[in-house]
């Protein structure tokens, strides 16, 4: 129950309220007077405690601030503290002597802060600490609370019939308890009291978990019995140094055998536990001494101490009747070595100033003089704990006892050689287990950084760990890497590791330049790329075989032709595996090539039939067909195929059929004979009446040539001289219609022989040749010609000769195809643009 009592009222001029505050709580009895401030008020539940070693303690109190319906307050922090440092309060939560053993919490007003695992050294007044912007003030009341850290300080009480634990420190109800007779626990006493105790027996108290520090033995109803009593429960002593164990003892009866011994220390023999007599122990040969001077006093020497030294000593004695036994805690040593710490430094650019202390956490060292050693050499210094100085990376600071320089404390440095150990060594594969790790050698231990470069970015920080794990590595992870070591002292970077991630081809891809259209004859690369390491061969592949291989990857065409169009493919190999790539089609585009041209059907066409003329060329893009009569520049058809129905005289003459794309055009020409019913019955008889005079005739020749006729054979001669001619005429006329010769290689003027029937009502036939024209060289030549001419006149009444001069139909055509070609090109850069 709490009251508050205000004295407002009593004196006004005062800055601010006086509260006196009743506190009660069972068994307690608190009356605390508190000054308000801004009217923030706080109360605590309990001014003064008394706590346990290792055990657990709550401080608790209620505030109390000002606020209305229309200005509420409101607080902004609270904590508890029991520092101050440059003015300011050092919040317990952040205080490293108290590290993960606090914790504050309030609910609504009160607030709570529970210390566990309590030291000697948490003994001092806690204060509970209010700020609130809004009441423009930080309020810590008073008087806080004094926390005392002890032993339990137990005692045996002896109350008439019964035995009472008691502690100078009060308890709370939920202890129990641990009872001994004559140095043996009695598991089945657990509370404060204990009735019916034996005469001539010892006995001693402690609190469960707190056995260590049990209460002095007590003989019950005052007579004589066998009882140890330690000197002090605890001892901390410092490596290298002595100490000194001691105990007194009584004994009902006789001493037979008594010795020191440690329970860690024991042996078991059987199914008993037998303590070892320390003296016998080799481990304490030349460092352990004990002395019985006098009677009921022993005392245990250990000098040279180490950690390992640290145990609990218990002295037992055997009597003729009975004697001690060793359930008992006896004194517990804890060896320490000494530790430089680093209270104050700082940096400069070539060495560091720092203060250093050395620390035990043996309160008994702090009392005790030091010497400190500077690279192993000992400082000429007063005997003080700290040591400030100017120090370079390489030196290594310690600090000893006086008297034990020969257990120094570990020596306190800068880290040394700093490196990287990359396990396993060697190639690493991808998708492997990697580890690296950075070792370095410092004290205080050094805290690690470690960098990454990728590409031609600088070092990156990336983890603060001694380690880099890799479960499955990437080649993402493939770089440069170190690693930095630094403590208070200084700071050291390893060497450079660089980590290459070996892996079979991934992601093959192909390209083409150009991007666009192939021209024929134009150059073009291929090119293959793969991700892989160690880098990769490359295969062109075309249609599935093999082109070429090498680490380049390139495929050159210094002129591609139509015949390298099709499908191309890589694949990228090395000693891991191997990868193909997409397919890619090269489309490679050329002109027309030179069209040929035919006739359905192909001999003679006969007058009102049907005529197919076909006309195919090679083009990519495929070509585009028109048609045109050598004589008329207007095209007469277009497409591949020429259809003329009913086919008459005047269709009769040289037709070109002109290929073009968009990369060209060329052309090629036909001629049409075309030939009547009357005619050829015409033609059939005359065939037979000249084949028949041509019989006679040969038949005349040899009659004439037996008779050697000198004037007859000349006169045969230029006869059948005649008649050649004429055959070589209609030959060469006929072939080179028939071969289709190409038209570069015809000339611009041409025979037209054209031939009428002598009935002019009824037309016999149409036939339209071409003739070179052959022109006399000489006088001679010439009037054989005139000759031979009027021969022929004798024997063809009905043939008149026309010379026709024409323009060439190739340079029309090419005209025209260049302006087709134009135009393609024009249309398709519009089309692409």
């Amino acid at each position: 129950m709490v009251r508050v009592f205000s004295t407002s009222n009593v004196n006004e001029s005062l800055s601010s309220d006086v509260f006196i505050i009743l506190v009660v709580f069972p068994g307690v009895l608190c009356v605390t007077v508190v000054q308000s401030q801004n009217g923030l008020r706080v109360t605590y539940s309990r001014t003064k405690i008394c706590a346990i070693k290792g055990a657990t303690v709550e401080l608790s109190c209620v505030y109390m601030y000002p606020s209305t319906r229309n200005s509420p307050s409101t607080v902004d922090k609270s904590f508890w503290f029991t520092k101050e440092q440059n003015n300011e309060c050092v919040d317990l939560t952040t205080d490293s002597q108290y590290a993960d053993r606090v914790m504050h919490k309030c609910v609504g007003t009160r607030c709570t802060l529970r210390i566990t695992n309590l030291r000697e050294s948490d003994s001092a007044k806690y204060k509970f600490r209010l700020i609130s912007n809004q009441l423009n003030g930080r309020y810590t009341d008073e008087p806080g609370v004094l926390l005392y850290v002890t032993d339990p300080d137990l005692k045996v009480q002896e109350i008439t019939s019964y035995l009472k634990c008691h502690s100078s420190c009060p308890l709370p109800y939920h202890y129990s308890y641990v009872w001994y007779e004559n140095g043996q626990e009695m598991p089945a006493v657990r509370y404060s009291s204990y009735s019916g105790p034996s005469v001539y027996k010892s006995y001693t108290c402690a609190l469960k978990r707190f056995e260590d520090f049990p209460s002095p033995p007590v003989c019950a109803k005052g007579k004589t019995c066998n009882k140890v009593t330690y000197a002090v429960r605890a001892i901390c002593a410092s490596k290298g140094s002595s100490v000194a164990i001691s105990c007194t003892y009584n004994s009902y009866g006789r001493i037979i055998s008594k010795s020191w011994f440690s329970p860690g220390l024991s042996h078991h023999s059987g199914y008993h536990m037998r303590p070892e007599d320390l003296s016998r122990d080799p481990r304490y040969t030349g460092r352990l001494q004990v002395f019985d001077n006098e009677m009921g006093h022993t005392t245990l020497s250990i000098s040279a101490l180490n950690e390992s030294d640290s145990a609990q000593y218990r002295f037992k004695f055997r009597t003729e009747r009975s004697g001690w036994r060793s359930d008992v805690h006896g004194t517990t040593l804890t060896v320490t070595a000494l530790q430089v710490q680093v209270t104050r430094i700082a940096a400069h650019q070539f060495y560091i100033e720092a203060e250093l202390r050395c620390h035990s956490s043996c309160s008994e060292a702090s009392r005790l003089p030091y010497g400190w050693f500077k690279n192993g050499k000992q400082l000429i210094l007063q005997d003080k704990s700290s040591y400030n100085d100017f120090f370079c990376l390489e030196d290594e600071i310690s600090c000893a006892l006086k008297g034990h320089e020969g257990f120094p404390s570990p020596s306190v440095y800068a880290p040394k050689v700093t490196s990287v150990l990359l396990n396993p060594p060697g190639e690493i594969m991808e998708n492997y287990s990697v580890t690296l790790t950075c070792s370095t050698d410092a004290n205080p231990a050094a805290n690690y950084t470690w960098y990454k470069k990728n590409g031609d970015s600088d070092f990156q920080p990336f983890s603060e760990e001694p380690q880099l794990v890799y479960s499955s590595i990437q080649s993402s992870d493939s770089g440069e890497y170190y690693c930095a070591a630094e403590n208070e002292l200084g700071r050291r970077e390893s060497g450079h590791v660089i980590i290459n991630i070996q892996h079979a081809p991934k992601h093959p891809s192909v390209s083409v330049i150009p991007l666009d259209e192939i021209m024929e004859g134009s150059p073009v690369t291929l090119t293959c790329k793969s991700d892989a390491n160690p880098a990769a061969t490359n295969t062109w592949y075309k249609e599935g075989k093999s082109l070429v291989e090498g680490k380049e990857g390139i495929y050159y065409f210094t002129s591609i032709r139509s015949m390298d169009s099709g499908i191309y493919s890589c694949k990228s190999e090395n000693k891991y595996g191997q990868r193909n790539s997409s397919r890619l089609l090269i489309d490679v585009q050329y002109a027309p090539r030179l069209p040929t041209v035919s006739s359905s059907p192909a001999v003679e066409i006969m007058e009102g039939s049907m005529v197919n003329l076909t006309c195919s060329s090679d083009a990519n893009p495929a070509a585009k067909y028109t048609w045109y009569k050598i004589d008329e520049n207007t095209p007469i058809a277009s497409g591949r195929i020429f259809t003329i129905n009913d086919i008459g005289s005047e269709h009769s003459g040289s037709y070109l059929c002109e290929a073009h794309n968009k990369r060209g055009c060329r052309n090629s020409t036909l001629h049409l004979v075309v030939v009547s019913d009357s005619r050829t019955s015409v033609t059939v008889g005359s065939l037979t009446v000249i084949f028949l005079v041509i019989m006679l005739l040969a038949i005349f020749l040899l009659i004439r040539r037996k008779m050697s006729s000198k004037e007859t054979n000349q006169t045969g001669k230029r006869a059948d001289n005649k008649g050649q001619l004429n055959m070589d005429l209609v030959h060469e006329n006929s072939s080179a219609s028939a071969h289709g010769q190409p038209d570069e290689e015809q000339e611009d003027l041409y025979y037209a022989s054209v031939s009428f029937s002598k009935n002019k009502e009824d037309p016999i036939y149409y036939n339209v040749v071409q003739a070179k024209l052959t022109r006399p060289t000489n006088k001679k030549e010439k009037d054989e010609d005139e000759e031979e001419d009027e021969d022929e006149e004798e024997d063809e009444d009905d043939v008149e000769y026309t010379v026709v001069n024409v323009k060439s139909a190739n340079a029309i055509s090419e005209l025209r195809c260049q302006e087709k070609v134009e135009d393609s090109s024009a249309l398709y850069s519009t089309i692409t643009k």
